[in-house]
């Protein structure tokens, strides 16, 4: 079984709220949540224990900030479900790690072969980040790119797509 789905909207959106109640429809018992974030602050830690706290028993957590493709190979047949909370977050925690563009388009075209081969339900969160002005720094527009075309790279590969506004799930592919 593969079944890609991707959830995209703006900040707090509901985005996160819904793809927990995918998974949880999801067939299997074996669900893992796996996080990007990473507790840099007090207030990100308080977010973070909000999120496990939402989630329950029901998900096994596992934190990881940059290697998603590994992480997901390393689950193939330990889970039915996961949950990526989130890719914009990763796609930080890669810009942070490096600059080069050859870098990062290695990893979205790795995790992007990842998922089109596992033999289990991927549900993605991203921050959809292109619909405000163009940003005035370099670095925010190409965060803007970058995500822009990791989104759409998901999207493309994923076999179902939502958008959340308000909290209200709009199905678009």
């Amino acid at each position: 079984m593969n079944h890609n789905i991707l959830i995209l909207g703006g900040a707090r959106s509901g985005k996160s709220r819904y793809a927990l109640h995918l998974g949880q429809q999801e067939d299997g018992e074996k669900k893992v949540y796996l996080a990007t974030a990473e507790a840099k602050d007090a207030e990100m830690a308080a977010r973070i224990e909000d999120h496990r706290h939402e989630r329950g028993n029901d998900w096994q957590t596992i934190e990881e900030p940059l290697r998603l493709s590994e992480t997901l190979q390393s689950l193939e047949g330990q889970a039915d479900v996961v949950l990526i909370d989130c890719l914009t977050l990763w796609l930080n925690n890669l810009m942070m790690k490096t600059n080069s563009e050859g870098e990062i388009t290695q990893a979205f075209d790795g995790l992007i072969e990842t998922i089109a081969k596992a033999k289990m339900t991927i549900i993605a969160v991203s921050n959809e980040v292109g619909q405000g002005i163009v940003p005035a720094d370099a670095l925010t527009r190409r965060f803007r790119d970058l995500a822009g075309r990791l989104n759409q790279q998901w999207a493309a590969a994923a076999q179902t797509v939502y958008w959340m506004l308000a909290g209200i799930p709009q199905r678009i592919k």
